[in-house]
C-alpha cells in the first residue's frame, strides 16, 4: 500500500457497533490505513469473527467483544482492556445506534429509554472511558460521533432518535471545549441516508419519496462515510474540532 494509505500505522482505534454497515466500513478503512482496530458488537459473534479475519488479512491487530454500550462498567472494562492490548487509544468512533420509531403518542417508554441509552449514553460511556487515556498521551486523540440529520432538523416519528442524535451534537461541542487544550479533538458527522441493511428494508414507494428530497439523487455508500471519518481522524483535519459535518447529499441544506 502507499504511504498515504498507511498513515495510521501503529495507531489504535475503537469503533462502536463495528460489525455492520457504517461501523464495519470504518473498521475496514482504518485497517487499510494501518490502524489496529477494536470494536464491540451487540449480537452476532459470526459477523464479529468475519470482520476480525478481514482485519487480520489487512495485517493489523484487532480486538472484539460483545459489550452493551449502555453498561458503564462493562464499557470501562472493555476500553481498559483495549489500552492494555494496544498500548494506546488514538481514535474513538461512536457509531453504535438503534431506532425505535413511532409517533410520540404511540411510543412506549421502553422504546424511548432504549434509543437514548444506546445512542447517547453509549457515546458518553465510551468517550468518558477513552478520554482518560487520550489525555495522558502526548499525541492526544480524536473522538468522532456519528450523528444524523434527524438530530439537526428533527424527523416526525423519531422523537427518541432525534433527541439522542441532537444530544450527541451537544456532547460533541461541550466535550470539544473541555479537552482541546490537551490535544484531543471532538467532532461529529451528521449523516443523511446511507445504503445499509436498515435503508435496504424500505419499500420502493418510500425510497422514491426520500430520493426526491436528496439533490444528489442517491443514498451514500458506507465506504464514503468511512473515508470522511478517516479524514476527520487524520492530521489533515488537525485544526478542526467541535464541528458537525453534514453528509447528506444536500438533503437538509
Amino acid at each position: 500500500m502507499s504511504d498515504l494509505i498507511k498513515t495510521f500505522s501503529g495507531k489504535a482505534a475503537i469503533v462502536t457497533g463495528g460489525t455492520r454497515g457504517i461501523g464495519r466500513a470504518i473498521c475496514l478503512e482504518l485497517g487499510r490505513r494501518g490502524c489496529n482496530v477494536a470494536f464491540n458488537y451487540a449480537q452476532s459473534v459470526e459477523a464479529a469473527n468475519t470482520l476480525r479475519d478481514e482485519l487480520t488479512n489487512l495485517n493489523v491487530e484487532s480486538f472484539a467483544a460483545q459489550v452493551d454500550v449502555a453498561n458503564t462498567e462493562a464499557v470501562g472494562g472493555f476500553v481498559k482492556e483495549i489500552k492494555n492490548k494496544f498500548g494506546r487509544i488514538d481514535f474513538l468512533i461512536n457509531n453504535a445506534g438503534i431506532t425505535r420509531d413511532n409517533l410520540i403518542l404511540r411510543m412506549k417508554e421502553d422504546d424511548w429509554d432504549a434509543v437514548l441509552d444506546t445512542n447517547l449514553k453509549g457515546a458518553w460511556n465510551f468517550s468518558r472511558a477513552a478520554i482518560r487515556f487520550m489525555l495522558k498521551q502526548e499525541a492526544g486523540g480524536v473522538i468522532l460521533n456519528i450523528t444524523s440529520i434527524s438530530g439537526t432538523n428533527g424527523i416526525a416519528g423519531q422523537s427518541n432518535y432525534s433527541a439522542s442524535k441532537a444530544g450527541m451534537i451537544g456532547l460533541t461541542k461541550a466535550l470539544a471545549r473541555e479537552v482541546a487544550s490537551r490535544n484531543v479533538r471532538v467532532n461529529a458527522l451528521a449523516l443523511g441516508m446511507i445504503a445499509t441493511d436498515m435503508t435496504g428494508a424500505l419499500d420502493d414507494a418510500y425510497r422514491a419519496k426520500i430520493l426526491e428530497q436528496i439533490p444528489l439523487g442517491r443514498f451514500a455508500q458506507p465506504e464514503e462515510i468511512a473515508n470522511i471519518a478517516c479524514f476527520m481522524a487524520s492530521d489533515a483535519a488537525a485544526y478542526i474540532t467541535g464541528q458537525v459535518i453534514q453528509i447528506d447529499g444536500g438533503m437538509a441544506m
